[in-house]
């Protein structure tokens, strides 16, 4: 995957300002249309907003119930898209919604079977009602005190920053330039104003280079407004950030396989419990903030906010010493003209050209990402006068495609690679050995993630190429040191360099364990 810096000065069809699902979604489009396609991501692909989701490959109940059939209907097509696409990364799975009062069945039933309906071919599955005794055969940790039954339907589970992983390697594979830790530190503009290119640093080397593109494409999610300032100062901000709260559990919360699906919290949002890795994942909050930052900081009110809605609902009240780990991460939902808050906004992207020629994509959901690409590389590709070409992303198999990949075990993420981590394991054994007995993952796949994944740091490693920093952060922190050792021996990197990488995470990592003081921390790395 690898790009080499002195191949981007120069003149590109497109050039791609930001590394999560909607750039490196755009990348993959461009590219396989043939277009000469660079893209450049200031820290790392999905360090962001596209690690940080539900991990759900889904329609969204709560559109439904909002009446926006549209993006209901194109999000389930696009979840059956992405499971033919990347079947090692997406799968089906079971949602149960408990049901207390009389209505409740009968009510949530109706539209789950609406729901269904509308995916049609891409259906998952049909959805019932269960019986008392059914909901807790599936949910075995359900509180039971008033339970009368619950309604299950299916929908679609994925790993967000590997999938986004495995579509870099696409975009790259496709003839796409793609290069993170890049940082875009100015546009530039031809005589009559138009933009005509970036300049931009490479924050290991320094190194400063300006690249000319027919077209400049703006994918950088909460950060949109910036770069939209770099082009005209006088813009009016179209980006409206939320910020969502995600808790993680041990496994015996939800030891089953099937989800949990609250129809309605207090704050008026969709919560889900669901198995992931190995784990229980619970979230999602909803909280307007000022500013987006790119390690966004979970609020004690919101922590205190999914514990409470979880209590109603688990017999075993979960608490704060419960928690392995706590992420946040910000929607980059597009204002309304009618405001309210947050939680009205719409999902669906939004594409705007600003007078100067930005074309700015945001907005949008995990799921449709290759939808908004295509429509973002057809505005592009008609601003830019560029020759027109079809899409061909909707059944193009990304990067890992292999529909065998459970044989694999806790290497099927990684799909068609996994026989070649193996390998490594086979060529020097020590590599086989867990990098910590709390979590599945080895120093295999850390010199995988170097030389194949564009790893740069020890957070790369821990947080994006494996998530054990999302799982559970004393662990992460405890493999901190060794991941830093394997990482110096692959990239010729000194002790020094190995110590301010540990420090650098042990900073990051406090985010994901708030009850940690200092003092403890020291005391695990």
């Amino acid at each position: 995957m690898y790009a080499r810096l002195h191949a981007c000065p120069g003149r590109w069809d497109m050039i791609v300002v930001g590394g999560g699902a909607t750039g490196v979604g755009v990348a993959i489009d461009a590219a396989a249309r043939g277009y000469g396609v660079l893209l450049l991501e200031q820290n790392d692909f999905g360090k962001g907003t596209s690690s940080r989701s539900t991990k759900l490959v889904h329609g969204g109940v709560r559109y439904l119930e909002q009446g926006n059939i549209s993006l209901v209907m194109e999000a389930l097509r696009e979840r059956g898209l992405l499971l033919g696409n990347a079947p090692h990364l997406v799968h089906d799975r079971a949602f149960v919604v408990p049901n207390y009062d009389w209505w409740e069945a009968p009510f949530y039933g109706l539209g789950l079977k609406v729901y269904n309906l509308l995916a049609g071919k891409y259906g998952f599955g049909a959805s019932r009602i269960l019986s008392k005794e059914e909901t807790l055969e599936r949910l075995p940790t359900i509180k039971t005190e008033g339970l009368r039954g619950g309604v299950i339907y299916f929908d679609g589970q994925f790993d967000d920053a590997r999938l986004l992983i495995d579509m870099a390697a696409t975009a790259c594979e496709l003839g796409a330039t793609l290069l993170n830790y890049v940082a875009v530190t100015g546009l530039t503009k031809d005589a009559e104003g138009f933009i005509d290119g970036v300049i931009a640093r490479d924050a290991e080397s320094g190194e400063e280079f300006h690249a000319q593109a027919e077209v400049a494409i703006n994918a950088t999610g909460p950060f949109t407004d910036d770069l939209r300032r770099q082009a005209d100062a006088s813009i009016a901000p179209m980006i409206a950030p939320s910020q969502g709260v995600h808790l993680v559990f041990d496994r015996s919360f939800l030891p089953g396989e099937s989800a949990i699906m609250v129809p309605h919290t207090s704050d008026g949002r969709v919560m889900f419990a669901i198995p992931w890795h190995d784990h229980t994942l619970i979230g999602t909050t909803d909280t307007p903030v000022d500013n987006a930052s790119l390690e966004p900081v979970a609020m004690e009110q919101e922590i205190d906010f999914i514990l409470s809605t979880a209590s109603l609902y688990l017999a075993r009240t979960p608490t704060r010493g419960d928690i392995l780990s706590v992420f946040a991460g910000i929607r980059p939902l597009v204002k309304s003209a009618g405001g309210g808050g947050t939680a009205t906004l719409s999902r669906d992207h939004t594409i705007y050209i600003e007078k100067s020629g930005l074309l700015t994509i945001c907005g949008g959901k995990w799921t449709t990402y290759r939808h908004m690409a295509e429509d973002c590389v057809n505005q592009a590709a008609m601003l830019a006068r560029l020759p027109e070409k079809a899409c061909i992303t909707e059944h193009l198999h990304l990067h890992g495609f292999h529909p065998g990949a459970d044989a694999f075990g806790a290497l099927k993420v990684y799909g068609s690679d996994a026989p070649a981590i193996q390998d490594l394991m086979r060529a020097e054994p020590a590599l086989a050995e867990p990098l910590d007995p709390a979590l599945p993952y080895t120093g295999a796949e850390v010199v995988w993630a170097v030389r194949h994944e564009m790893a740069r740091t020890v957070e790369d490693v821990l947080a994006r190429r494996t998530r054990a920093l999302f799982l559970n952060a004393k662990a992460a922190m405890r493999m901190a040191p060794r991941v830093a050792g394997l990482m110096a021996r692959e990239m010729d990197r000194d002790d020094a360099w190995q110590t301010r990488q540990v420090e650098s995470f042990r900073e990051v990592a406090q985010n994901y364990c708030p009850r940690l003081s200092a003092g403890a921390e020291k005391s695990l790395v």
